[in-house]
């Protein structure tokens, strides 16, 4: 998504707006210069166009200095009354306008430190240079000197609002690149509990092929009743590992669809029915419980279920043994699951590039609050160890459905 910020003027554009600020200024000083005491209006004399060229023209650089043009301005406010003109709001235009500017334009105790003594200024004159002067004359005075200060109000108003707004856009900036980055986290953990979940369906599954498809190489030519038992189980399992992925693919494609999930996820009660699977294929697994056992959260249980088919899938593709062992230890806070093997082959020969199972199984330990470790045995070997945390003794753990778990497996 992309920040949307009006773009800057252009350099004609900027000329074109200070020339009319300028002859705006010019014009209202011209005004002021035909106006008389008694209320008539006469044609300005030479010295109110020189007075309102200069002070008028000297706005065009307001912008680059604006104390020194504030200054300016009303120096030509202040030669007014001697040159014979009447000193009116009209005539200190240009000096108000220069004081909005410089209000607009700085910060601090500046502005006032500027304006309060022009302000003086533009009145300390008349007094003494207009004729026929009468306290009348003191609301005029008072409506010039409180010109420029109106307008430096106005000035630091519109420089409050300008930062407001500066602000404003600078947190709806930050807001959007926060949706962003939150978006893009989403994304990145969604692709990555996808893969996840592909590579704990396909690779299981096609470990088990593989391994039925050697068994029953090696009894094709001495036992070909229990080859052609094992191509059975062999058929069994690549149909089953193509339903697991067409289910996947066709969820991923169609999210709204829930038809394809015909089963529910699986868990720890599935985990004997896992078992004959690796038994089919030639790994003899034990599995041994300590504790009593108790219901699990079922983004736990499904973890659960997730590490022991992940290791003893590596048990099948990486060590030379057939058999393993599960043990489940159920202790008042947690559940330790541990997979173990004493084959050679525990680790990867070298050259074969990297997998992903162990990344995967520590994934999920940790995105549920536990932990998993996995390593050599001294004794030979590989040792997988999960401990996941379970709910508080007394709280039932909730299912996808809604509903509660009732008594302990």
């Amino acid at each position: 998504m992309t920040n949307r910020r009006s773009a800057p003027p252009t350099q004609a554009g900027s000329w074109w707006r200070e020339g009319a600020v300028v002859a705006v200024a010019f014009a209202l000083c011209l005004l002021g210069g035909a106006l008389r005491v008694d209320d008539t209006v006469t044609s300005p004399p030479a010295t109110a166009y020189v007075l309102a060229a200069v002070s008028s023209g000297l706005l065009a650089v307001r912008l680059r200095a604006p104390v020194a043009i504030v200054i300016a301005t009303t120096l030509c406010g202040v030669l007014v009354a001697p040159t014979g003109l009447l000193l009116t709001p009209l005539m200190v235009a240009p000096t108000a306008i220069s004081a909005y500017s410089l209000a607009v334009r700085t910060e601090g105790p500046v502005t006032p430190a500027v304006l309060l003594p022009a302000a003086a200024l533009l009145v300390a004159g008349p007094p003494f240079f207009e004729a026929d002067f009468s306290w009348a004359d003191t609301g005029r005075l008072a409506t010039v000197a409180a010109t420029p200060l109106v307008a430096a109000v106005l000035g630091r108003s519109t420089r409050h609002r300008r930062a407001y707004l500066t602000i404003m856009e600078d947190r709806a900036r930050r807001a959007e690149e926060t949706l962003d980055d939150e978006a893009r986290r989403r994304v990145a953990g969604e692709r990555l509990r996808i893969a996840r979940e592909l590579h704990d369906l396909v690779a299981h599954q096609i470990t088990l092929a593989n391994a039925q498809a050697t068994v029953a190489a090696h009894l094709f030519a001495t036992r070909p009743e229990q080859a052609r038992t094992s191509l059975d189980e062999l058929v069994r399992t690549t149909r089953h590992a193509l339903d697991e992925l067409r289910a996947a693919v066709g969820l991923l494609r169609q999210p709204e669809d829930t038809s394809a999930l015909t089963e529910p996820a699986p868990g720890l009660s599935q985990v004997p029915e896992l078992l004959s699977t690796f038994h089919r294929a030639g790994l003899a697994v034990s599995m041994h419980e300590d504790g009593t056992a108790r219901p699990l959260p079922p983004a736990v249980d499904l973890t659960a279920y997730r590490v022991i088919q992940e290791a003893l899938t590596n048990v099948t593709k990486h060590a030379a043994t057939g058999s393993a062992e599960v043990r489940l230890v159920w202790n008042r806070d947690h559940v330790i699951i541990t997979v173990t093997d004493d084959g050679e082959g525990s680790r990867k020969p070298r050259g074969h590039p990297p997998g992903y199972g162990l990344i995967g199984m520590r994934e999920r330990a940790t995105a549920v609050g536990g932990s998993l470790s996995a390593d050599v045995r001294p004794q030979g070997g590989f040792l997988v160890s999960a401990h996941l945390p379970l709910p508080a003794a007394g709280t039932p753990a909730r299912r996808t459905d809604g509903a509660t778990d009732g008594e302990g497996r």
